[in-house]
């Protein structure tokens, strides 16, 4: 009987149990009920549809979803602005995610819509939330930056190029533009050399003597202010390491004249010869004698014997002819003024320089009669001139002078006239190089020097035509050049005797005296 009441209790037990856990599972708990209500957007009525609320707890991604998808999109579109293709629409994401969610159909589509509802829901982190807005606010459609090709198109306000201001025929004269100022210059030239190189560009030291021994001055003030560098001698180290960026500064700022290159030479040559064994003070001190030397010897003697072999030429009543200016030919003429002949001076000049202006001041202040002419009349000055004498910048091998542009039309105006040309020239200028005409060597200026510094003047009622540009602005004027050249080449037959430190000698005998003077340099 106790074991048939102990059966009971047990099978009453087991029933209450089974009976707890069916209510347990059929009643929703409250605590559902209340996530639901929280999860649920605010202001919003539930939604009773059993096909809505099984979509929501389908398809609801957590933040780690949602930071994955963020991090594709922007990858993608990331891929779409490198490749340059259009963005989608304001439907959404870019081209690559909708290509690949098309098979998803309906379907994706109510996820996507269900997923910006969940990202606005209250109950989400705020880090969640931030991105996810972010997310948002760069799906919108925003314009791509592409790079913008050049237009292929020629405009008609292209400038003109620098070389279609370059004259053809000169073209392989055109080089580095002058120097006008120190910038960039070596800082192992010395300040001399630096203010003799800026005095050249702007011609305050103008004319082939000047430059020469302005230079050779230069350099003895460099010299003496040089100082051997340890394991190396004077001769070795001087020339190449010392005195080339010297030589090289100045031609940055004007070509060298055939004259300072002899002079170059001469001083290498002598340096270069000096005993390695001979202190530095005693061999700075020989070096700087030698150039006083050379300078007294090749240039002031020189010009003095010049001077006075030329003067004896001028006859009483003569009228002497002579273009621009040169230092030895005004001396000449003083020369023959101070011993008592008296003669006329026509003084023939061109632009851009105007060197002839100078000329003709000194030599009427010096009590000559002085009659001053541009290059556009030496065919009229010509008519009165009894002699002709011209300075040089350099004599040819082949007996042609080379000198100041302008100089081969005077000469043969006077040879045209049967009227004698006297050059007056030292040996220091004569070369071994063979010139045939003035294209192949010589000096391009700058082309702005050869336009005036104001407007001419207008006669009244003028008026300036239409279509017309002012020469001043001539480089934004198509198809129009400047050239200035500063040397033409006289023919060897225009020229009736040289008139050396050595004498008066025909132009075919350049070859001879430059071999004599040469050899005596060699022998110094």
């Amino acid at each position: 009987m106790a074991q048939s009441q102990t059966l009971q209790n047990g099978a009453s037990s087991r029933s209450e149990t089974q009976q707890a856990d069916t209510a347990t599972q059929g009643t929703p708990s409250r605590s559902n009920g209340i996530n639901q209500q929280a999860n649920s957007k605010p202001g919003q009525r539930d939604a009773p549809s059993r096909d809505d609320s099984a979509t929501n707890t389908e398809h609801k991604l957590s933040g780690a979803e949602l930071k994955k998808k963020q991090k594709a999109e922007k990858a993608a579109r990331r891929a779409q602005a490198k490749a340059g293709e259009p963005e989608a629409g304001p439907g959404g994401g870019n081209a690559t995610l909708n290509a690949q969610g098309q098979g998803e159909g309906p379907k994706k589509s109510k996820q996507s819509q269900q997923e910006q509802r969940a990202q606005g829901k209250p109950g989400q982190d705020s880090r969640i939330q931030h991105k996810s807005s972010g997310s948002t606010a760069s799906s919108a459609p925003r314009p791509v930056a592409l790079r913008r090709r050049p237009s292929q198109s020629g405009g008609a306000s292209k400038e003109p190029k620098k070389s279609d201001k370059e004259v053809g025929l000169f073209r392989h004269l055109y080089g580095q533009p002058r120097r006008y100022s120190i910038e960039g210059a070596s800082k192992e030239v010395h300040p001399a050399v630096l203010a003799l190189g800026l005095q050249m560009s702007s011609y305050v030291v103008c004319g082939s003597n000047a430059r020469c021994v302005a230079m050779l001055l230069a350099f003895k003030s460099a010299i003496l202010a040089y100082t051997t560098p340890p394991s190396t001698s004077l001769a070795r180290h001087l020339t190449s390491h010392y005195l080339s960026p010297q030589i090289e500064y100045l031609k940055s700022c004007r070509p060298i004249s055939i004259s300072m290159g002899n002079a170059i030479r001469w001083l290498k040559d002598y340096i270069i010869k000096i005993d390695p064994s001979v202190p530095d003070s005693e061999a700075k001190a020989s070096i700087c004698s030698t150039i006083d030397t050379f300078i007294r010897e090749r240039i002031t003697v020189a010009d003095t014997a010049i001077a006075a072999t030329a003067s004896s030429k001028i006859r009483d009543g003569d009228v002497v002819l002579t273009y621009a200016k040169s230092s030895i030919v005004q001396q000449t003429l003083l020369t023959a003024h101070a011993a008592g002949t008296r003669f006329r001076v026509i003084v023939v000049d061109s632009k851009p320089l105007f060197e002839g202006k100078n000329l003709a001041r000194h030599l009427a202040h010096s009590g000559l009669n002085v009659t001053y002419s541009l290059v556009s009349a030496a065919a009229h000055a010509v008519r009165d001139a009894t002699k002709v004498f011209l300075g040089a910048h350099a004599m040819m091998s082949n007996g042609r002078l080379y000198s100041r542009v302008g100089t081969a039309i005077v000469a043969m105006l006077a040879h045209e006239r049967d009227i004698p040309v006297i050059v007056c020239c030292e040996s220091l200028k004569f070369t071994d190089r063979v010139a045939l005409d003035s294209i192949v060597t010589n000096e391009v200026a700058p082309p702005d020097e050869l336009l005036l510094s104001a407007e001419p003047a207008m006669a009244p009622g003028q008026s300036s035509q239409a279509g017309h540009a002012s020469i001043a602005r001539w480089k934004d004027v198509p198809n129009l050049q400047l050239l200035n050249v500063l040397y033409d080449v006289t023919p060897a037959e225009y020229i009736k005797m040289v008139v050396t430190e050595y004498g008066s000698l025909p132009p075919s005998s350049v070859p001879v005296v430059h071999r004599i003077s040469t050899e005596r340099d060699v022998r110094v």
